[in-house]
C-alpha cells in the first residue's frame, strides 16, 4: 500500500472532520489558530528566557539545564527532521480533497512527524524539567501547537502525536544530562559572566 494511502487510512477521516469543522468556524477563530500555528514558537523562546532567568537563583544544575535548553530543542528538531526525510509522507492537504485554513506546503515538504510539534514538545519538556511552574505553561502551549497544526490542515493527527513524542523523548535524556554541566556554572559564577548564571 502506498505511504499516502497508509497515512490517510490511519486518521484521514478525523483529519477531514477537523478541517471541515475549521471551514465552518468563525473567521476570527481560524485567524487566531493560524497566527498561533505560525508564530507560536516565539512563545517557547520567551518561556525559555523566563526559565533561565528564574534558574539563576537556583542550584547550578538547574541553571545548566536552562542554558542547554536551546541546544536540546535544536537536537530534537534535527532528529525529527531525519525521521521526516526517511518516511517521505506527503502532506494530507496534498492527498485528500479538503480545503484548509492555511495554504498547503509545497511538494517535498514532508508531513511525518510534525516539526512544529517536535520543537514544541522538546522545549516544553526541557523547560518543565528545569522549572515546573513555567514548564506547565509550556506543556499546555505544546499541546495547543500540535492541535493547531491539524486545524490549519498542515498535518494528520498521527504526525502531531509522533512529533510530540519524538520531541519529548529526545529532550528528556539530553536535559537530564545537562545537569552534568553544573561545575561549569559554578566556575562561571566566579567570572565576568556571573550575570548569566547568578542573580545579583
Amino acid at each position: 500500500m502506498p505511504l499516502a494511502s497508509t497515512a490517510s487510512s490511519i486518521d484521514g477521516g478525523f483529519y477531514t472532520w477537523v478541517t471541515e469543522l475549521a471551514q465552518r468556524s468563525p473567521a476570527p477563530l481560524d485567524s487566531a489558530v493560524r497566527i498561533w500555528s505560525d508564530y507560536g514558537p516565539a512563545l517557547f523562546a520567551l518561556l525559555m528566557l523566563v526559565a533561565w532567568w528564574r534558574s539563576r537563583t537556583a542550584d547550578p544544575a538547574r541553571t545548566a539545564m536552562a542554558l542547554c535548553t536551546p541546544l536540546v530543542v535544536v537536537a530534537a528538531y534535527l532528529v525529527n527532521d531525519l525521521v521526516k526525510s526517511a518516511f517521505h509522507e506527503q502532506r494530507p492537504c496534498r492527498t485528500l480533497h479538503v480545503v484548509t485554513v492555511e495554504a498547503c506546503p509545497a511538494l517535498g515538504d514532508w508531513s511525518f512527524p510534525s516539526n512544529h510539534a517536535a520543537i514544541a514538545a522538546a522545549a516544553a519538556t526541557a523547560i518543565w524539567l528545569t522549572d515546573r511552574r513555567v514548564g506547565a505553561v509550556a506543556c499546555v502551549a505544546a499541546l495547543l501547537m500540535g492541535a493547531s497544526r491539524v486545524w490549519v490542515g498542515a498535518h494528520y493527527p498521527h504526525d502531531v502525536v509522533l512529533g510530540l513524542l519524538a520531541g519529548a523523548l529526545v529532550a528528556w535524556p539530553l536535559t537530564v544530562a545537562a545537569r552534568r554541566c553544573a561545575p561549569a556554572v559554578v566556575r562561571l559564577r566566579d567570572s565576568r559572566l556571573r550575570p548569566l548564571v547568578a542573580a545579583g
